[in-house]
């Protein structure tokens, strides 16, 4: 099994991240968008294989570019994990129990089936508006749709077809959850809000951001 890290600018916190990852999910690769400060050389301490954008492309072309990685390796069970602090470790485990106890082809963890810790106001408000947005254009009703924390057979990552380089990839996976027929659920999941987390981008510019991309991509489809 591979754990995809998608990492841009996290060098202050991305090897104890990863070292607590590793512990149970030796086989990361850490996809560097770009990154200046020392985010590579922390991963690799960390013992994490690194693959590197030469400039920032965004969370869509970076888990794309995770994809082919693992797709090469043939893994047969493919996890997203973000390197910031807010996902834990024990979700990822109940995750991939549910995928293979339930013989599932995608698992996409919940914070508001389960909970979130510290999350700013305007955070929750646009989350709830994307996924309102999300289930009207995809037909696809989740609660979360674009929580970063999900796990999915590799045959599903390996059929995924994602062409969106920024935010709007969450909805065009979603939307391929219907198309492709594949059997899916959500785990209650716990998302913490830190310090860290939120002066590093969880901010109303960011979040009007997240509605821009997604209709864009909607629009695109």
């Amino acid at each position: 099994m591979y754990v995809i890290v998608r990492a841009f600018n996290e060098g202050p916190v991305i090897r104890d991240s990863l070292l607590k990852l590793r512990e149970r999910f030796p086989l990361t690769v850490v996809v560097d968008d770009g990154s200046w400060d020392n985010t590579v050389e922390e991963s690799l301490a960390a013992g994490a294989t690194v693959v590197r954008h030469p400039f920032n492309l965004g969370a869509g072309a970076a888990l794309q570019t995770g994809l082919r990685y693992v797709a090469e390796q043939k893994s047969p069970i493919v996890a997203t994990f973000d390197p910031d602090g807010q996902h834990r470790v024990e979700d990822l485990v109940r995750l991939v129990d549910m995928l293979r106890e339930q013989q599932l082809d995608v698992v996409i963890g919940s914070r508001f089936a389960g909970r979130t810790e510290g999350i700013p106001w305007h955070r929750l408000m646009i989350l709830r508006a994307a996924m309102l947005f999300t289930a009207a254009t995809t037909g696809v009703r989740l609660s979360d749709p674009h929580n970063g924390l999900r796990v999915m057979t590799g045959a599903v990552a390996r059929t995924l077809n994602l062409r969106q380089d920024r935010f709007a990839y969450a909805s065009e996976l979603v939307a391929q959850l219907k198309t492709l027929r594949l059997k899916y659920a959500e785990c209650p999941v716990t998302i913490t809000y830190t310090d860290y987390s939120l002066g590093k981008g969880q901010k109303t510019s960011n979040s009007v951001r997240i509605l821009f991309d997604l209709l864009v991509g909607w629009l695109m489809r």
